[in-house]
């Protein structure tokens, strides 16, 4: 209640003090702003409480927590169930906004108020949902004795204290890019000032999304026992599909702030990267999808489908009154440019979100409409993914090194040889070794060339040619090189994607007690079953012995977990990662003396997490450092420095 009220009048005061500043005072804002961050510290502290103390008495702990689940799982329990999930949302949301407040220095700052204002307004929302539709806070009149516990899935791995934090940093960041902007647009201001304002937040937002979608799908891969990591769930597509836009918007903003172009855009761009977290928000929190993310049914679907269409309707509106503030004076002189290349890559983002948009979404809009019930499965975003990828990685590859303006070919062998040279030796490599997959060998080549381009760059434009010089260009240029870090990244995972996927090796298998099977070059033994009593469940195990040239060189324990009060027991993998190569084992059933396996070999696997950290660690190195007035001897002789964001 408290931060409904601190919020509320954010809300109302932030908007009053943009039209008229002489009539709101600098510290009514800020005492707002203290009393929404209050309310959502003390509301999660005593979710936290609640739970650490056994109240079974609070509703929210009777549904979710056992006097016998473990404290890391009793800590996180408080965002693993919808109603405590919004309630972390309310506190990273209120976090952020305490951030921008501290960034307006008076009420004359329009901009500035006019986007806490707006701020106050989405939290609002979001403090009334809690108090009217998922209250977690309301007292049981005949408490249990003991709960179910967390769900299962939710209760055996470390992640959980990860995957979720990082992605509400990353989709409720996405607010402050959308409040400056519409405030933008309420003051009738273009130009820049908004994207100078909010370059931080939208990097801080973009790189929290990433690390939460590579722990995501490192957790899937752990813990769900399926062999993969990524399969085009509607709710992993909800938190892809933002992330898309957002790394439109990235690049853009570029465009804007170096040859003020793409203005009309970026406002597309970021009212559409907010409105789909909060179309992710819906699909996650209410039951129109049955996902193992999904929560349980819920009253405030119709509520976040509501706030979504609002969202929609004012941005949308507010572009078009404001058509005239927001077109750009000047358009790209050729698409042979490096403005033309952002925006092609932004077509090509903006098309893939479109496409993971369409199939997520269409399966929904058709039983709506017609009651009927279809599938968009795995094939279809396979197929229209593969040719977008490629098409992203080759414009990732070509658009650093193209010049402003216009590109002459002349220019563009110059700087394109050596990548070309890297990329054919690299796939001449591939080829020797005895990979046929087209699709690997291409990955590889160009994958090959991003690296080769970005060394070349580094080499060319660095004042001194000495480790100490290359990192004083790197540290003095953080935002282009920060991008490059993540392009590198990029590279590497749709490297080992290609290579894991296509040269992956699979087996199921059902063994006796004692008996044993060939499987990637390994001997496979099922020695022995055994079952260990923990507090809060039944691990039954399979001991499986791998064994190379006669050497046991691995044992796995795949196992079941069975809960207390759960129907069915919950299977987890043994995962053997070395840097060459995955043996992943799964079980399919389990007896005494019988086991039936599911047997996975992925090459370089280990090394989709790492490029996945490069991705989100570039996002974080062009966050980096204080902006400086340039330095002439840190000045590209190729290229002139990046302001915002990464380049292409």
């Amino acid at each position: 209640m408290l931060g409904l009220a601190g919020s509320i009048v954010l809300g109302v005061l932030g908007l009053r003090a943009q039209r008229h500043p002489d009539a709101v005072r600098h510290r009514q804002l800020q005492a707002a702003v203290w009393c929404m961050l209050g309310g959502a510290v003390l509301a999660m502290a005593a979710l936290e409480v609640a739970l650490l103390t056994d109240n079974f008495a609070v509703s929210y702990v009777a549904e979710t927590h056992s006097r016998a689940t473990p404290l890391l799982f009793t800590i996180t329990s408080a965002w693993a169930a919808l109603d405590g999930s919004l309630v972390l949302w309310a506190l990273v949301l209120t976090g952020y906004t305490a951030v921008v407040a501290r960034g307006v220095p008076d009420t004359s700052d329009r901009l500035g108020t006019g986007a806490l204002g707006l701020l106050g307004l989405v939290a609002a929302f979001f403090f009334a949902m809690i108090l009217l539709a998922a209250n977690p806070f309301e007292i049981l009149a005949n408490p249990p004795a003991d709960g179910p516990g967390p769900n299962p899935i939710l209760a055996d791995n470390f992640l959980i204290a990860l995957h979720p934090p990082m992605l509400y940093l990353g989709y409720v960041g996405f607010t402050v890019p959308f409040a400056f902007a519409m405030s933008a647009l309420l003051v009738r201001e273009g130009g820049v000032d908004w994207l100078r304002r909010t370059r931080r937040a939208n990097l801080v937002a973009w790189s929290f999304l990433t690390g939460g979608l590579v722990l995501g799908g490192w957790w899937s891969y752990e813990v769900l026992g399926w062999g993969g990591y990524w399969a085009w769930d509607p709710v992993e597509n909800a938190a892809l599909i933002p992330w898309l836009v957002a790394t439109a918007f990235i690049h853009s903003s570029v465009v804007q702030v170096r040859r003020g172009m793409l203005q009309a855009w970026n406002f597309v761009l970021v009212l559409a990267t907010f409105a789909l977290t909060i179309l992710g928000t819906f699909l996650t929190r209410s039951s129109v999808v049955v996902s193992v993310h999904s929560f349980s049914q819920s009253p405030i679907g119709p509520a976040l489908l509501a706030f979504f269409g609002v969202v929609v309707v004012f941005g949308f509106t507010l572009i078009v009154l404001r058509a005239e503030r927001v077109a750009s004076l000047s358009r790209p002189e050729s698409l042979a440019s490096r403005e033309g290349m952002f925006l092609v890559n932004n077509l090509l983002l903006s098309l893939f979100a479109f496409v993971v948009l369409l199939g997520t979404t269409y399966p929904i809009l058709v039983e709506a409409l017609t009651g009927q019930q279809v599938s968009v499965g795995r094939p279809f975003f396979d197929r229209m993914a593969v040719p977008l990828g490629f098409a992203l990685l080759l414009a990732m590859g070509v658009g650093p090194v193209t010049p402003y303006r216009q590109a002459t070919m002349a220019v563009l062998w110059e700087r394109l040889r050596f990548p070309l040279l890297a990329a054919a030796a690299a796939s001449a490599v591939v080829v020797a070794v005895g990979v046929r997959s087209p699709g690997v060998v291409g990955i590889v080549g160009i994958a090959a060339g991003i690296a080769a381009s970005t060394v070349r760059q580094l080499l060319v434009t660095a004042p001194v040619r000495t480790p100490a010089g290359l990192l004083r260009l790197v540290r003095g240029q953080r935002g282009y090189w920060g991008g490059q870090l993540a392009h590198l990244g990029v590279a590497l995972t749709a490297v080992v994607i290609a290579v894991s996927g296509g040269l992956a090796e699979r087996a199921t298998i059902t063994l006796d007690r004692g008996e044993s099977v060939e499987f990637a070059g390994y001997s496979v033994t099922f020695e022995v079953s055994e079952q260990h009593q923990q507090p809060d469940r039944l691990v039954t195990d399979a001991h499986i012995v791998l064994r190379s040239g006669g050497e046991v060189v691995r044992v796995a324990e795949p196992r079941l977990n069975s809960f207390p009060g759960r129907p069915q027991a919950v299977g987890n993998p043994s995962v053997w990662s070395t840097p060459a190569q995955d043996i992943y084992v799964a079980l399919g059933a389990l007896s005494p003396e019988q086991v039936t396996l599911n047997l996975f070999r992925y090459p370089f696997m280990v090394w989709l997490w790492v490029a996945g950290a490069l991705v989100a660690a570039g996002g974080f190195w062009a966050l980096g450092g204080r902006r400086r007035r340039p330095d002439p001897a840190l000045e590209s002789r190729e290229e002139p420095r990046s302001e915002v964001g990464s380049g292409v």
